[in-house]
This record gives structure tokens, C-alpha cells and sequence, in this order.
């Protein structure tokens, strides 16, 4: 009888995953056009004037999100004078990728790179955040002919003490994530969704209707939770090997860190890799967290539109890294 009853519970909470996959998916519908790489299907949004003079921006979002977090609100202010292209990674968003295990940066910049191409994009801006910026920097180091000039947000570069929170690794266990992610991760998910995001704007207050704009509940479909989980868990062995490269990072970089993110750290991340980037500027934000895009839109922007108006500014420069504290009286 116990056997009875856990299987038809879990045969409901089955049904009511797939439910919520329905509404969500219909909810939150593709915005762009899916470009076909090999191992993915990439969901890209293009938006703004098409000016061959102006390099575009390439925006590529961060972990347990999708290209809405970075059209919103930066992606539109940029779009209103240049072209933005907005990127969801490999299985996150409308993206798809045809393996799970498809989840390093290395592989995710791989298929990028190859659906910049088929766009037709070099020179780009590249804008990353969070997750992101362990790919941004594979970008810039592997395929320089796409990046004039790379803007980090709160960007995860190198190892840390500590793991990524234990369901991440249950999730990605055989049989048991599954099984989690096609039953209850969804139902529960959505009672977690708004508190777990206001967590991360910490100590900014989360925009109003942020998770309904920004289409964040679309990660707790079970294949894109999956995946979530998977990059998440890969995610430090991945900057381990790769960041003793950064010194040979080229093109001009400009790193923009709240020390008052507690989701990543400044002092493990941005400030030791401003130091190894040659020419590389870090602007530190007092009394801001991990939502730089939100909580400075201004200052991000004009960060960018620099970097796109003279990208070469930085090239060869023989100073020392830079660090800029900025007031909050004087953020944006």
C-alpha cells in the first residue's frame, strides 16, 4: 500500500510538472530566432539599429536565468542607439543543448562563438554576468575575432571555498534528479522562485514584477533545472583550469563588482582577475550586490557605450590595474 500510494503521488506531481511546463512555455514564449549549432539550438534576440560602424553588444547571462536578465533594463537602453544581441546559453531559456554534460564554459563559448558566426558578428562587446563571466573569458582568450572589448558583471573567474549548495549535486545524481526534477522541483520551485530571487538583489530591493518580466520561473522547467544544476557543479573545476590563462587575455576588459555581493565574491573573483588581465579597470561599487546591471543600469551603460565608442583604448596601456571606488551618492 505505501509503494501504492508513493508511486501515484509521484505519478500526480508528474502531471502537474508537465502542467506547469505548458503554462510557463506559453507564458514565456520564444522572443527571438533559434540559430542550430552543433550539440544546441541557440535562442537569440537582436535587437536595435543596424549600424555597421558600431559594434554591436552581445549579452550573455549568468546562472539559473535567461537573456531577459539582461535585456532588463540594460539590453533596452543600449538597443535604443546600437545593436544588442541577447543570448540564452546552451539549455537555459529557449536554448536547447543536446547533452546535459554539455555544461563547462568551454563547450558553452564553443557553440556561442560558432552561432556569432552564422550572425555574422565580430568585433563584438561582449557584457557577461555572473556564471558568465567564466565564459565571457574563454570568449575573449579562444576567440578574440568575436570580442573587441569584454565588460564582466559580477563575474565568477577562479575557485572557491565551498560548494554550490547541496541540491545542486542531488539534482545531478542518476535516477534521483530526474525523478526530483519531473516531480516536485516545479510545484515547490514556485513557492521558492520570489524569495530565492529577491535573495540574490541583496541589499537592493528585487524591481517590482521582476520574476514575472524577466521570465525566471522558465528554470524550473526539469530539463533546464537540470542543466542549471549540472553547470552550476562543473562550474569550479572549470575556473580552476582555466584561470591560469587570464594574463593572456588581449582585448580591453573593464571588471564592475558591489562589494556587497554575497553571492560572489569580490576579493575570490574580480580583484585577482583585474590584477592577472593586463590593462584590465575594476570599478568596485560600495554597498551593492550581485545585480550590478539593476541596481547601477547607468553606470554599466555608460561602461559599455565607452568601451564600444574607442574599444582600443585599453590595448597596451602601461599602467597597473586601476581600481575606482565610487561613492553611493554618486551612483546612477
Amino acid at each position: 500500500m505505501i509503494v501504492v500510494v508513493i508511486a501515484a503521488t509521484l505519478a500526480a506531481l508528474a502531471l502537474i510538472t508537465q502542467a506547469g511546463v505548458l503554462v510557463l512555455n506559453r507564458m514565456h514564449s520564444a522572443a527571438g530566432k533559434i540559430i542550430g549549432v552543433a550539440g544546441a539550438r541557440i535562442h537569440v534576440v537582436d535587437i536595435g539599429p543596424r549600424d555597421s560602424d558600431v559594434p554591436p553588444v552581445v549579452m550573455i547571462h549568468g546562472a539559473s536565468s535567461n537573456l531577459e536578465t539582461m535585456r532588463l533594463p540594460v539590453g533596452d537602453m543600449l538597443a535604443k542607439n546600437r545593436r544588442v544581441i541577447l543570448i540564452d546559453r546552451p539549455g537555459h531559456g529557449w536554448s536547447s543543448r543536446d547533452r546535459l554534460s554539455d555544461s563547462t564554459p568551454s563547450v558553452q563559448a564553443r557553440m556561442i562563438e560558432e552561432a556569432l558566426g552564422k550572425l555574422g558578428v565580430t568585433g563584438a562587446v561582449l557584457v557577461v554576468h555572473s556564471w558568465a563571466g567564466s565564459l565571457g573569458s574563454l570568449m575573449a582568450l579562444n576567440y578574440p575575432q568575436r570580442v573587441a572589448g569584454l565588460v564582466m558583471l559580477a563575474p565568477v573567474a577562479y575557485p572557491w571555498p565551498g560548494g554550490v549548495g547541496a541540491y545542486n549535486k542531488v539534482v545531478t545524481t542518476p535516477v534521483i534528479g530526474p525523478l526530483l526534477a519531473y516531480t516536485i522541483t516545479l510545484p515547490l520551485g514556485l513557492a521558492l522562485v520570489r524569495p530565492g530571487t529577491r535573495s540574490v538583489f541583496l541589499p537592493q530591493a528585487m524591481p517590482l514584477d521582476y520574476v514575472r518580466a524577466a521570465a525566471i520561473a522558465l528554470v524550473l522547467r526539469p530539463r533546464e533545472f537540470l542543466a542549471n544544476a549540472r553547470d552550476l557543479v562543473m562550474l569550479k573545476a572549470a575556473v580552476a583550469g582555466q584561470a591560469p590563462r587570464y594574463a593572456a587575455i588581449k582585448v580591453p576588459t573593464v571588471v564592475i563588482h558591489g562589494d556587497a555581493d554575497e553571492t560572489v565574491s569580490l576579493d575570490i573573483h574580480s580583484r585577482p582577475f583585474a590584477a592577472a588581465v593586463p590593462g584590465a579597470n575594476l570599478i568596485v561599487l560600495p554597498g551593492v550586490g550581485h545585480m550590478v546591471q539593476n541596481a547601477v543600469p547607468g553606470l554599466v551603460v555608460r561602461e559599455i557605450e565607452q568601451m564600444a565608442a574607442a574599444p582600443q583604448r585599453l590595448v597596451g596601456r602601461p599602467e597597473p590595474t586601476g581600481e575606482h571606488q565610487r561613492p553611493m551618492r554618486q551612483l546612477p
